[in-house]
């Protein structure tokens, strides 16, 4: 298996959708979420006029011409924030991976990549939140990611990258 990093192309924002969902954490033994839940506004801010606003930022894993991944960033205002929301300055990203390709690195790379890419944007912080009971929180504090913020079982977690 050989992955690429690459930025997103325009004829795959779709795709973002769909990770959208697979990025929703559900905990062991609880039922998915319906796919519609996409479709609330705390959620598809996400993702929603993609590319339309400045910091807005994803990169596809691709193996062999298959998209398995993809991480994207996005700068929120304060009355519009987002479940990671540190400031205005700081782009939330998110992470999903296709389930077949989890616990290959790929999340590594993805984390490195949109890293690399901020970093060469001026962007000094990256933020993210994850479920404390998410597995993945364990892939962000092996990547550097720290504590910011902590409510209920979520907590705010970032990274200096410049």
């Amino acid at each position: 298996m050989t992955i690429k990093y690459r930025p997103i192309k325009e004829e795959e924002y779709p795709f973002l959708e769909e990770m959208l969902y697979e990025a929703l954490f559900v905990p062991k033994g609880q039922p998915k979420f319906p796919k519609s839940i996409i479709q609330h506004p705390n959620i598809i801010k996400y993702v929603k006029a993609w590319n339309q606003q400045k910091g807005d930022l994803a990169i596809v894993a691709v193996n062999e011409q298959n998209l398995v991944g993809v991480i994207w960033g996005r700068k929120f205002q304060v009355d519009k924030k987002g479940y990671g929301f540190v400031d205005e300055n700081t782009p939330e990203i998110s992470i999903a991976i296709k389930d077949e390709y989890r616990n290959k690195g790929i999340g590594t790379g993805l984390l490195t990549q949109i890293e690399i890419e901020y970093s060469r944007m001026g962007v000094e912080n990256v933020s993210l939140s994850v479920d404390k009971r998410n597995p993945a929180r364990k892939l962000y504090e092996r990547c550097g990611y720290e504590l910011y913020n902590e409510q209920e079982t979520a907590v705010t977690m970032i990274k200096k990258v410049k």
